[in-house]
């Protein structure tokens, strides 16, 4: 049997009910197939990077998995699907995003996946909730996460009381 992983998934979105759509994201994670142990983050709000429309709703959930990473991915993209997520063009705003951002050390790079995922150590969205799950989290060839956190320190975000 293939031992659990743990996994970090960013979850965001920015139309419609987003608060509701995030928890329908987490309640979906947590029932996924050989897939265990979801803790979610509070929500942040932030401001769309790289993007146009509203402010964004972020999360991140922390699973242990025994999933391969495609699998994961693949399970993501359709729960993105069952919430009506289009793709129209780069950085469109969506109804929900559910991004694999850590699989254990792993670093893939291929067209279908890549991990870490890009540019994750970037954004505060993710760096800020990944810390409150995952607080001994490292990106792979970027460090320990909450030494990347004083990169991002300059953008805004606020974390949400549910």
């Amino acid at each position: 049997m293939t031992p659990a992983q743990r996994a970090a998934i960013g979850l965001g979105a920015n139309l419609g009910d987003a608060r509701a759509a995030l928890h329908s994201a987490a309640q979906a994670l947590a029932a996924l197939p050989s897939t265990h142990r979801l803790t979610l983050s509070p929500l942040y709000r932030s401001a769309p990077l790289d993007a146009d429309g509203p402010d964004y709703l972020n999360a991140v959930a922390v699973v242990e998995t025994t999933l391969a990473p495609a699998a994961l991915l693949a399970a993501l993209q359709a729960l993105e699907q069952q919430h009506g997520r289009t793709r129209p063009y780069r950085h469109a705003p969506r109804h929900l995003d559910l991004d694999l951002l850590l699989y254990a050390d792993l670093v893939v790079d291929t067209p279908a996946l890549r991990l870490p995922h890009p540019r994750m150590h970037q954004r505060a969205f993710v760096l800020l909730p990944l810390l409150e799950v995952w607080p001994d989290a490292v990106v792979p060839g970027q460090g320990a996460a909450l030494a990347l956190r004083a990169g991002v320190a300059g953008q805004r975000i606020e974390r949400l009381v549910d």
